[in-house]
């Protein structure tokens, strides 16, 4: 059975069974702080679980992205060895929010797999809860006697809370669970081991296939548990392990959800891959598996990170995508012997493979192959650079031990993977200290730990119920009553509150815009709002201190200054898309925006960096739609379909519920949930600032609108009054500054003159100081030049004859530099290297350099160390 079909035949079993079928929500979060990535199925609805929102069904089952990579759940580092964990993964899920239970949700997973997928029973095993005392929850007796009317009891296998009591987190929903696990052994290893003992003991080939998890419970802060208002079902089944199953296989590697890309790895690199049926494979064909498995793997991930709209970069959720991508890279460049980008090359078979059911990877595929390309190139660049860095270590290192914490320095400030480090020093017979390595890392986790550390008290709910309402679009001030509050306490921010109202007009932090910031006002205090923002769909409104009477009225105030200077800049992000599109072409899509008091930020998807031109085209564009004075047209809760369909621009990678609220200003008209002016002219000036790359197709925008503009043009006003003083005041600017130029290029021509005088002068006094030590001409001196003076001297010198060795050291504007020529000869015979002489000798004036064999240069901070250099080049020829 072919990968799409298992996938189909499992929605439409349970659109059967009255599921709504519901697509994917994206892989990148971006209305949850509390996950980075959608690393489950449940993730898109813990606000249904949590009784914050209410579900457009009751019965609900689809296919999610799931990237398990960072924190609680991380399996990147077992990614390739075996043949089971993945970065990026499907979960084909079905959930019940207050319907059905445990009848239902067992009996339903017993048909499809064994009546629709036909897997023999014979090779099934399921796990109960056995209860825990300690928390006073007790065995789970209602799924026993639900799993013994369809199954063996011998192969029903009682787990522990480990296993078998799944937990949202920390604090919240969770409940006991039963999983479903496969055995896919020979029928003569069966024979040999009973599957029963080898369930969750890591088995490859007997494996959890399905878990269907109760939600029964509430964790809360104190870790004790509480009854949830309503039962809930919550059920995952590993889309790759089921077709491992229901092909015949005994890895996910060899079903057809990889053998397309594994396929094209093969093709490009020229090397075979052998499919987990093979034994007995040699060491090497073993690292090659490992490396094909790893580039397979990772590339899905990163696809659609980036397809979901987010791009590598250095923090956070970018810099995971960086470093999964690395880790591909990296195999590759190790193991398949890949010195050029390649990755890229299978976003095109994954787009094939996967479109039908996720669009967004066929849509974005250029765009990520760009991505991808640029990104692997980066990296390959930062190896080359780290083989030479690490270079320099060896040569440093005293003894056959390399130290960790100078391996952690590659590591960390050069992305120089650490298990490459390790296999370069063992084959230059080094030892790496990775006692001294680990520890540098460990350092840093705890620091990065202490500094993101956060506690979260347990919600005090003051009015209960789903009452709160967000008014923010029609008003800045609201009548309102608080509903909940709890306490935030962490490393970063120190201890905060959070607050919920009855209603708000604080607009929370989201579409890039920034959260509204204000008061809360009663008849005797004033509470200042630092930041709003949301959380499984509660607007979270946060204070350094809690008022004294919290069942008291308030009065909600936002600040309106800011508010205004925000919604202006947003406005603008409008109506600069409209502008980029109709200048640079419809390809042009956004892939990320910032909205705040002060300016806008805008990335967007184009090949080619923006000319002048086209810049003040995007410019003139929108100031003619701010002259134009087009009032807002503002439409709420419209059919999503309805708004596509009329013209509304809908973004990659956001989350887009039954009905949005489509914002048109002319002919720009966008699905938006952000703060707008209510007419154009409010923008006042639209002023672009800058313009760059972010990463390969994507261009970034920042620009001002508003106050910032003036303050922008009094600024530049300013600028030119002092230009005009400095200048003592001509009459025309512009003449004054072409003739002091014309007057500098003159001088600049005499300077130049007068020093290649002063490099013939030199020459001829510095022959006399050249000896001969070990058959080299040598001669070490600090000269009056500049550094241009010095290499014009160097290379008047080299010319003598082929045998020279020559440090020159220069000290001009207090900035010191060393130039040293070794006559081509001498590097072929004496293997004297120019680039690692002023490495070397750089050490002494606090900086480095490189360059050629025969020439280099390393310039630094500390003139006074120029004479030590000087003393111990002579060490070089000795």
């Amino acid at each position: 059975m072919k990968s799409q079909d298992v996938r189909k035949q499992f929605l439409d079993f349970f659109a059967s069974k009255g599921h709504l079928i519901v697509p994917s929500a994206p892989i990148v979060l971006k209305d949850d702080p509390t996950l980075m990535f959608n690393n489950s199925g449940m993730a898109q609805f813990k606000e249904y679980f949590l009784g914050n929102g209410t579900p457009k069904s009751t019965r609900i089952a689809d296919t999610q992205k799931c990237l398990r990579v960072s924190g609680k759940h991380n399996d990147l580092e077992d990614v390739g060895f075996d043949t089971y964990h993945h970065t990026m993964f499907e979960m084909l899920g079905n959930w019940s929010f207050g319907d059905y239970f445990k009848k239902e949700a067992i009996n339903w997973a017993w048909e499809l797999l064994t009546e629709v997928y036909k897997i023999p029973k014979e090779n099934l095993y399921v796990s109960v809860f056995e209860g825990n005392p300690e928390e006073n929850v007790p065995f789970d007796q209602e799924a026993w006697d639900i799993w013994k009317e369809l199954i063996d009891e011998d192969r029903i296998i009682l787990g522990n809370k480990k296993d078998n009591f799944w937990e949202m987190g920390d604090q919240g929903p969770c409940g006991p669970c039963s999983e479903i696990h496969v055995d896919i052994r020979s029928v003569e290893e069966k024979a040999l081991v009973s599957g029963k003992s080898l369930v969750n003991n890591d088995h490859p080939q007997v494996v959890e296939i399905w878990n269907n998890v109760f939600m029964e419970f509430n964790r809360k802060a104190d870790g004790s548990l509480e009854k949830l208002p309503a039962k809930h079902v919550d059920t995952g089944m590993g889309f790759e392990r089921l077709c491992m199953a229901l092909q015949g296989k005994t890895s996910n590697y060899d079903t057809d959800v990889f053998t397309p890309l594994i396929e094209k790895v093969e093709q490009i690199t020229g090397l075979k891959y052998t499919s987990n049926e093979v034994l007995n494979s040699s060491e090497e064909q073993n690292k090659t598996n490992i490396a094909i498995r790893v580039v397979v793997d990772h590339v899905r991930a990163v696809a659609f990170a980036i397809a979901d709209g987010q791009l590598p970069s250095n923090t956070g959720a970018g810099y995971v995508i960086r470093r999964i991508l690395r880790r591909a890279i990296r195999y590759g460049f190790t193991f398949l012997n890949t010195k050029e980008p390649f990755i890229n090359q299978l976003v095109s078979v994954l787009a094939n493979q996967m479109g039908e059911f996720f669009p967004e990877i066929k849509a974005q595929q250029q765009l990520v192959t760009n991505v991808i390309r640029e990104e692997e190139a980066s990296f390959l660049r930062t190896l080359d650079q780290g083989l030479q860095l690490l270079e320099n270590v060896v040569a440093e290192t005293k003894g056959a031990t390399v130290s960790g914490t100078k391996a952690f320095e590659l590591y960390d400030t050069f992305g120089f993977p650490i298990d490459l480090t390790a296999l370069i020093l063992r084959e230059k017979g080094f030892e790496l200290d990775e006692a001294g390595f680990n520890a540098a890392m460990q350092e840093q986790k705890n620091r990065s730990r202490a500094a993101s550390e956060v506690s979260t008290e347990d919600w005090s709910v003051l009015i209960p119920g789903n009452v709160e309402t967000f008014v923010g679009f029609d008003q800045s001030e609201s009548d309102v009553k608080i509903t909940r509050i709890r306490k935030v306490d962490s490393k970063k921010d120190g201890i905060l509150y959070q607050i919920v109202l009855d209603n708000t007009p604080f607009y929370p932090e989201g579409g890039g815009q920034v959260g509204d910031k204000g008061t809360l006002v009663s008849a005797n205090e004033t509470i200042e709002i630092i930041d709003t923002k949301k959380e499984n769909n509660l607007i979270l409104h946060f204070t350094k201190k809690l008022p004294e009477n919290v069942n008291a009225g308030f009065i909600a105030k936002v600040n309106q200054d800011l508010r205004s200077l925000s919604s202006r800049n947003h406005s603008a992000t409008h109506l600069m898309h409209q502008a980029l599109r109709s200048i640079l072409g419809t390809h042009v899509e956004q892939k990320g925006s910032l909205v705040n008091p002060n300016y806008l930020r805008f990335d967007f998807s184009h090949f080619a960096k923006m000319t002048e031109t086209e810049l003040q085209q995007v410019e003139d564009f929108v100031n003619a739609r701010i002259q134009e004075q087009l009032p807002l047209i503002e439409r709420r809760n419209i059919p999503f379909a309805q708004a596509v369909e009329e013209g509304a621009m809908a973004l990659f990678g956001e989350k887009y519920g039954d009905e949005v609220r489509a914002i048109k200003f002319g002919e720009s008209m966008e699905l938006c949930g952000g703060i707008h002016v209510k007419n154009t002219a409010e923008i006042w000036h639209f002023k672009i600032v800058s313009e760059g790359a972010v990463a390969a197709g994507i261009r970034r925008i920042e620009a001002i609108t508003s106050d910032a503009v003036k303050a922008h043009f009094a600024s530049y006003e300013n600028t030119l009054n002092e230009v005009k003083s400095a200048l003592k005041n001509p009459q025309d600017i512009l003449k004054a500054v072409h003739s002091m130029q014309e007057e500098n290029a003159k001088l600049a021509k005499q300077i130049e003159a007068l020093v290649k005088d002063k490099v013939k002068n030199l020459k001829a006094s510095l022959i006399a100081e050249i000896q001969e030590i070990n058959g080299v001409q040598f001669l070490a001196k600090q000269v009056d030049l500049n550094p241009e003076g010095a290499k014009d001297l160097a290379y008047e010198l080299g010319n003598l004859g082929n045998n020279l060795f020559l440090v020159l050291a220069t000290a001009d504007e207090e900035k010191p530099m060393l130039t040293c020529y070794v006559s081509k000869e001498l590097v072929a015979e004496k293997n004297l290297n120019a680039g690692q002489v002023v490495r070397e000798l750089g050490k002494f004036i606090q900086g480095g350099g490189g360059g050629q064999p025969f020439f280099a240069t390393a310039g630094g901070k500390n003139v006074a160390g120029i004479q030590q250099a000087l003393d111990k080049a002579i060490e070089f020829v000795r």
